[in-house]
């Protein structure tokens, strides 16, 4: 008999038996705390001196439970599951609008193109006075409380009742409610003549196919060598999207992430061959909202030197949530591992001392500095790593910070803009705009190429904005006005144009002045600025 090969299988049963007793072990606990936790609640129900709400009860039980692990275990009540879903899924079921409570009154901003909306012939400007014969007019009227009126399930009928300006009597129409896309594609278009933008909300099950259509589209009328991926804001969504996303920039057999946990063994995620712009240059454009998914694919493309990094230090969430439904509808959303970028880096940022610091670092980024001074990060030299390819330093811990750091525009954040945004002056004040003006503006600039480049903001404009902010009890400032001017109009023309067009024409207006995309041209004209930061 072999005696080192005995010996292996003796110490091989040994730690079976030990990792069974374990397990074992750890079961019995868990069924002792159970019943622990039903004594406590039948205690409750049979012997409080008030009457109680065992669900309720239950529930916050849960809930605090939950917040001692960490910031994104979470309980979700059976109510709320299937509002959850609804944004990653892709789509809920209503009649296809987009709306705005305007002066009390329900006014339709944009109806979906092909929705049910549109093909009964509703129209952007229409005003619902009444659903179901209900007076939803003069009522106080919610934007949960237009959900419910409006959303509902595939196949029934809901009855509006609509007022529309140069009609004399209400129009009367009757909508088969449908699934309504949600779309996780927000813009894409062509900066140049070989650099498209693309811009990403969230990483949801209709994410890759819309990047790939958007693609195909920008493809067939120039050919696209460079992308500017903008997922400034976008705080993730489903791990899978993001694998999906990475796979379109990496040649096969890359490894994008892997995730792994005390009880998750490691998993490995690597690229395939049906990438489609493995070649060309690339930029990503990240800041303090880009989170989870968003740091998947930025973490990827930044440890295989595949693309440049530009913007602000990511949020910092490397962990993995998976869902788990209870027994009456609700659900239990629990961290099961961490995920790590191709070099190892776990990208989370610390949350063990105090979950409630975790929730305010951003403003501790703010106080500190660091919104407008890289100078202002520390990175300790226990956390560097390097990339795969040409070694660049790169750090684990607190999020990725971009290879190319770009200050915060304050003058998005000036007190006279922000108390306009804030106290709900800005927007309505261009719906009453569009409302009044929006037939005049279809009929003068046919395209939003016309409008981007010919419609201006003008100082009377200007003014009925700082009255209407005045009647709130917003003072004109001067001062600020000097510094956020600029973008005010910018913010004003880019509102007129999504109403008048869509939401990639907003954000083609909100470029004009945007630094990060500013230096993503600068890098992507020059083959060797490009490379340079990659060090190649």
């Amino acid at each position: 008999m072999n005696y080192f090969s005995s010996t292996k299988k003796t110490l091989l049963l040994l730690a079976l038996l030990i990792t069974f007793g374990q397990s074992a072990i750890q079961a019995q606990d868990v069924q002792e705390q159970a019943i622990k936790f039903g004594r406590v609640l039948n205690l409750i129900e049979r012997f409080y001196v008030d009457t109680t709400n065992i669900n309720r009860l239950t529930e916050n039980a849960i809930s605090e439970m939950l917040s001692t692990l960490d910031p994104h275990s979470v309980y979700i009540s059976k109510d709320e599951v299937a509002e959850m879903n609804q944004p990653l899924e892709g789509n809920f079921e209503g009649i296809g609008i987009s709306f705005n409570v305007f002066q009390d009154t329900l006014m339709v901003m944009t109806t979906i193109p092909g929705g049910p909306s549109e093909l009964v012939g509703l129209r952007p400007g229409d005003r619902i006075i009444k659903v179901d014969a209900k007076v939803v007019a003069n009522i106080k009227l919610k934007t949960p409380d237009v959900f419910k009126l409006l959303r509902g399930d595939k196949g029934t009928k809901v009855n509006l009742t609509v007022l529309r300006k140069g009609e004399p009597a209400p129009l009367e129409f009757t909508i088969i409610r449908d699934k309504i896309p949600i779309f996780s594609l927000d813009a894409s278009f062509m900066l140049t003549k070989e650099t498209a933008y693309i811009k990403l909300n969230k990483f949801a099950a209709t994410t890759i196919d819309e990047y790939k259509e958007a693609m195909k589209a920008l493809n067939a009328n120039a050919k696209v060598k460079n992308l500017v991926l903008d997922l400034r804001g976008n705080g993730g969504g489903f791990l899978g999207a993001a694998y999906e996303l990475a796979n379109q920039f990496l040649e096969e057999k890359k490894l994008i992430v892997y995730t792994e946990g005390t009880h998750s063994p490691r998993r490995d995620y690597l690229s395939t061959t049906r990438g489609d712009f493995t070649q060309g240059n690339l930029v990503i454009l990240i800041d303090e909202g880009s989170a989870s998914a968003s740091e998947i694919v930025s973490g990827a493309i930044q440890d295989w030197d595949r693309g440049v990094l530009i913007g602000r230090r990511s949020f910092g969430k490397g962990l993995v949530q998976q869902p788990f439904p209870l027994n009456d509808g609700s659900m239990l959303r629990l961290t099961t591992a961490h995920y790590y970028t191709p070099a190892g880096r776990n990208i989370q940022k610390p949350y063990k001392d105090d979950i409630k610091n975790y929730r305010n670092e951003y403003f501790q980024r703010f106080e500190k500095g660091e919104m407008f001074s890289k100078d202002s990060i520390s990175q300790p030299d226990s956390l560097m790593m390097k990339t795969l390819v040409t070694k660049r330093k790169v750090y684990a811990g607190g999020g990725i910070m971009p290879d190319i750091f770009i200050p915060m525009d304050t003058s998005m954040y000036y007190r006279y803009f922000n108390n306009l945004v804030r106290k709900n002056v800005l927007f309505p004040f261009v719906v009453g705009y569009i409302d009044k003006n929006r037939d005049q503006l279809k009929a003068k600039y046919k395209s939003i190429a016309d409008f981007k480049d010919n419609f201006r903001v003008t100082d009377t404009m200007l003014d009925q904005l700082i009255e209407a902010g005045e009647k709130e009890g917003i003072k004109k400032d001067e001062e600020s006005l000097k510094i956020s001017g600029a973008i005010i109009s910018r913010q004003i023309k880019a509102l007129i144009a999504r109403d008048l067009y869509d939401t990639g024409a907003y954000y083609l207006i909100m470029i004009e002045d945007d630094k990060e995309v500013e230096k993503a041209i600068e890098v992507l004209s020059d083959q060797k600025v490009f490379n340079g930061y990659l060090n190649k």
